[in-house]
């Protein structure tokens, strides 16, 4: 029993130095809202519906991926029920036959005796059926995840993440305790018993080091993330807990359509998070900065862990360097006089293009007609220019600056009376509704906007013959999920056809400001692979509702694209 003791003292003894420094390192704040929500009775619920829904039941692999799902689910619950069923056995079967002490006492004395039950003692036909059951159950898994480290094709993977030496060690220590386990109860050979004990041993003992360090660690980052907290630094506290509840398992990177070109793949979330454990951090600042921000590894991630989040973190502990001759305040100053002038009435609607709508002119031209079509009391905050909603200095880490951009613009429409914003860009849409306050002011996207104009009948439309099919932009779908709401509008005008992925698989356009590092030649990779998967079903135009998508698509599409307020104009 030594070996497994010492593994069990060293994993236990690490996991409560962990958890005791991930508490320490949260803000004093999140430290009270985290114990607040341990017990407020919905956040109660939420903590164990997702322990044994993530941890053991790994339902969202199950969704993605039925055969991994079973191989998660097989080796995790398994292995969970052969320890409940063998303190269940400790409790009520006869006295041990070859120790004295048994019931709650040798529960708590001698913790091993559940996982070597069978050497002290013999059970019952039903506590062996269970128990050989669940066992070969994780025997089954563990041959599943032989197959996909061989040959990760045939079980739907394309991509798996490439480990090193310690990984691979514990992942064959892994695969070889439970058919070690079921040699020892059949045959009860010592020889077979120790070598059982051993590799328990070296399992837990490698377990803090590795990948495999999620197993305890996922429970702690449930109770991290129904708190509702923040990452708000790249390797401290609640990202602390991200990092080492990532599995590595490799979901992100098939997902990622930086995959598009192989060479990529190495700059998806699963290695971003490895070297953030690894303590790599100039390579993991790489990782930040190359990645598109679309959100898609988030969306697939089974343990839910915010990415991006730790991303936007690590960009702003090392901001990006962008050289400009003069102060971003100074651009404040300057373009909030500018813009100062255009706010002097009390309009019910202000409409913001911002930047990349305004190097886009038809959206904004679009927009104008509808709102006018409509009868609706309207102003444009940017018309003549004005300032940006902050979301490229947010994406380079200058965080201060574009607060002080936030700030200035927060005041500008507040002074403007009006009760609604609307916006023509996904990622202004993004930027105000996380980084304003602007309490008493709906904001609302153009899809959103004008899909509530023609429900409300403000906006006459025809239905036309034309087949659409729709992208969604990565920071309108996956970070607020407003999927319906542009459908419905577009059903309105013409007839919908599906892509091959959509909604929160939607493929990123390649064009995101997100990326600081990937070439053009990468970007069109991605452009095209986004292309080809929506003309799936042969649509005659692709719809957008993002200006940047737009401009993206134009180059690479073979059929027309617009945004969904021209398509929406040319059938009023």
């Amino acid at each position: 029993m030594l070996p497994f003791v010492l593994g069990m003292a060293f994993v236990l003894t690490y996991c409560v130095v962990g958890l005791l420094r991930v508490i320490a390192q949260l803000p004093k704040d999140d430290r009270k809202q985290f114990w607040r929500s341990l017990v407020t009775p919905k956040t109660a619920w939420a903590n164990i519906r997702d322990l044994f829904g993530d941890c053991l039941f790994h339902v969202k692999i199950w969704k993605r991926n039925p055969v991994l799902g079973y191989m998660h689910s097989a080796i995790a619950f398994g292995w969970f029920m052969i320890i409940v069923i063998g303190h269940i056995m400790l409790f009520t079967l006869k006295p041990l036959q070859n120790v004295e002490v048994q019931g709650f006492e040798g529960m708590f004395t001698n913790f091993y005796y559940p996982i070597f039950y069978k050497f002290f003692a013999t059970e019952t036909p039903v506590f062996a059926f269970l128990m050989d059951f669940f066992l070969l159950m994780i025997i089954s898994g563990i041959l599943i995840a032989v197959v996909k480290k061989i040959y990760s094709k045939i079980v739907g993977v394309k991509r798996v993440t490439k480990f090193g030496l310690a990984d691979n060690m514990i992942r064959f220590a892994l695969w070889t305790i439970f058919p070690l386990r079921l040699l020892a109860e059949k045959t009860n050979i010592m020889g077979f018993w120790w070598a059982y004990s051993i590799d328990l041993c070296i399992f837990m003992c490698m377990l803090p080091f590795t990948r495999y360090m999620h197993i305890p660690t996922e429970a702690l980052f449930i109770l991290l993330r129904h708190a509702g907290l923040n990452a708000r630094e790249p390797r401290k506290g609640y990202a602390l807990a991200q990092i080492y509840s990532c599995p590595s398992c490799g979901l992100c990177i098939d997902a990622c359509p930086m995959s598009v070109n192989d060479k990529n793949s190495g700059n998806t979330s699963a290695y971003f998070m490895k070297k953030l454990r690894n303590a790599d951090d100039a390579e993991a600042k790489r990782i930040a900065e190359t990645c598109l921000m679309c959100g898609k590894c988030v969306m697939v991630c089974p343990v839910s862990i915010e990415s991006c989040d730790i991303k936007f973190s690590q960009r702003a502990a090392v901001p990006y360097n962008i050289n400009s001759d003069h102060s971003y305040l100074d651009v404040i100053s300057t373009e909030t006089q500018r813009s100062g002038e255009i706010l002097s009435n009390n309009n019910k609607v202000l409409y913001f293009a911002g930047c990349m709508t305004q190097l886009t002119p038809k959206i904004m031209r679009s927009m104008k007609q509808i709102m006018e079509s409509a009868g609706e009391n309207y102003d444009f905050m940017d018309k003549d220019g004005g300032i940006c909603c902050g979301r490229p200095m947010l994406l380079s880490g200058k965080t201060a600056e574009a607060q002080a951009m936030i700030a200035k613009n927060t005041e500008l429409i507040k002074k403007s009376g009006a009760k609604k914003l609307v916006l023509s860009c996904p990622i202004c849409y993004k930027v105000f509704k996380d980084e304003y306050h602007l309490e008493g002011i709906e904001i609302q996207h153009h899809t959103q906007y004008i899909d509530e104009l023609i429900k409300k009948g403000k906006l006459k439309v025809n239905k036309g013959e034309v087949n659409y099919v729709y992208h969604d932009p990565c920071e309108l779908g996956r970070a607020f999920g407003v999927y319906d709401e542009p459908r419905e509008v577009i059903e309105n005008v013409g007839n919908l056809k599906k892509a091959k992925s959509e909604k929160e698989l939607s493929i990123c356009c390649g064009g995101s400001l997100g990326s600081f590092n990937l070439t053009q030649q990468e970007r069109d990779e991605i452009t095209e692979n986004s292309v080809n998967d929506l003309m799936f079903n042969n649509p005659e135009q692709i719809v957008t509702a993002c200006p940047l998508c737009l401009k993206t698509f134009v180059r690479k599409s073979p059929v027309a694209v617009k945004d969904i307020a021209e398509v929406v104009v040319e059938n009023i």
